[in-house]
Formats: structure tokens, sequence, C-alpha cells
């Protein structure tokens, strides 16, 4: 029986591929910190180290690897570094949806949360971008959430944490048409380096058997993470390591969240 639940699994992605990987970024910049800490100028200025330096890097590496990702990007993101994030878009990744100043969607109005959608789908028009999923900053969706993401069309949510498998995504027992590209801390940079501010190898040694062990059973393994964060030097030889290991075992699907939610609907419904 154990070996026929791995087979089931292991068939599910497309053309032999045994597992999948979702390479994500937050491309917050300083959004976080002229929402919250509207005066500290100095954790302002590590939020530009982004657009400045980090996401060059990145999609040079991405470049390099020949893997397409997509960048969870606010509104504030995209209006102050309009850019940048074009950049991303001629290089082929997708971009997501991150509200619009990394607004904590759980501690404001149902009018303000509204407004954030809102705004946030006025800076992408402004692109040529209408998001096809969306992750909520800090994780933190409301009942309202999930109602705006019905309403404005979008295909997929990545928030939630109870699977290593996309789903179906059942919210309060109603279905709700949205593909959910599940998450988890472990697989997030920010906690790693900026909370336990632990060492490249340090998260190598987390981060590798993780993927090892959802390969093995031919699941999903997504990672989040944040140019300025995983944009120093020593850390972006670390992902490129650990990328480049994946690529060598030659099942792997490296796809977008788009691309994702598009194969599971077509195979959950």
């Amino acid at each position: 029986m154990k070996s026929l639940r791995i087979t089931i699994k292991m068939s599910f992605w497309p053309n032999g591929y045994r597992c999948c990987v979702f390479l994500s970024f937050d491309y917050d910049s300083s959004s976080a910190t002229m929402w919250r800490t509207p005066l500290d100028v100095v954790s302002q200025s590590r939020g530009r180290y982004a657009p400045k330096v980090a996401i060059p890097r990145v999609l040079d590496l991405l470049d390099k690897l020949d893997i397409k990702a997509t960048f969870f990007t606010p509104g504030w993101t995209i209006d102050n570094y309009p850019d940048s994030v074009e950049e991303i878009r001629s290089r082929g990744h997708e971009i997501g949806g991150h509200g619009y100043a990394h607004e904590r969607m759980t501690e404001i109005s149902y009018e303000a949360e509204e407004s954030v959608f809102e705004r946030m789908m006025v800076s992408m028009e402004r692109i040529g971008v209408k998001p096809q999923g969306y992750r909520a900053p800090y994780w933190l969706v409301s009942d309202r959430t999930i109602m705006h993401l019905k309403r404005l069309g979008f295909k997929y949510s990545s928030n939630f944490m109870d699977d290593d498998m996309p789903y179906m995504l059942k919210y309060r027992g109603e279905e709700t048409g949205l593909v959910e590209l599940p998450v988890e801390w472990i697989l997030d940079d920010w906690p790693q380096f900026d909370t336990e501010r632990r060492s490249p190898a340090e998260v190598y040694e987390i981060w590798k058997p993780e993927f090892e062990g959802l390969y093995e059973l031919g699941r999903y393994f997504c990672l989040t993470c944040h140019p300025q964060a995983i944009g120093r030097i020593s850390r972006l030889k670390m992902l490129e390591k650990l990328l480049s290991e994946m690529q060598e075992k030659k099942d792997v699907w490296f796809a977008t969240g788009a691309e994702i939610a598009d194969w599971v609907k077509k195979k959950l419904t």
C-alpha cells in the first residue's frame, strides 16, 4: 500500500517529472517599513538594497539556471521601482499580488482592506499585469481576503500551511475555486537569515534535506525568498548551489505559480 501511494504521488506532475519546485520571491523592497515605521530611514535603506543590488543579481542567476520564478510584489514597489518590475517581467517571470504597502490584513478595517486591493490592482494595471496569484503580507488572511480574491478573478492563493502538495482551496467548508500553493516558515529565508541570523551553510542544511524528502515522495517544494535577504552574495551562492543540485536530478519541474495552478486545477477538477 505504501509503494502504491508513492507511485500515485509521483505520477501527479506533467511530462514524467517526479516533483515540483516553486521558486518564489516576495519583492517587498521598503514597502513594509514605509507602512509600519515611516521614520526609520535606515530600515528603509535596507529595503532599497533589493532594487539597487539584489534584483539584478537574482535575475542574472535565474537566467544562468534557466529557471522562471514568481515575484509577489506590493503595489508600492511597482509604483516606486517600475523599471525594476518591468525588468522582471521582460525576463519571463510572473508578477503576483502582495498587497499595496505590505499591510497586515487582519489588523485593518473592511474598508481599508478593500482599498488595499484596489490600489494593488491599479498599480498592476499600470504595468499591464493582471495578477493570477496572491500571497498575503505576513501570510495573514482574513475572511474578506478570500472574498476579494474571488471577486477579482485570482486563480490561486499561496498562504496556507496545511499540506506539502497544492490543492483546491476550501475556506470555512466552502469551495473557493482557488488553487492553494502552500507555504512553510522553514522554507522562508526571512526567519532563517533575519530572525535567527543563520549562516548560508546552516540554511542549506535545513533546505536541502527538506527538498530531498519531498523529492523522494514526489511532492512539492515551495521556497520563499526576499531579494534584500537572499541577494547578499554568500546567500545567493548557496541558493545557486541548491538549485543546481535540484536540476542535476533531471526530473524536477521548476514552474511559476500560475503554471502550477493551471496544472493542479486540470488534475483535480
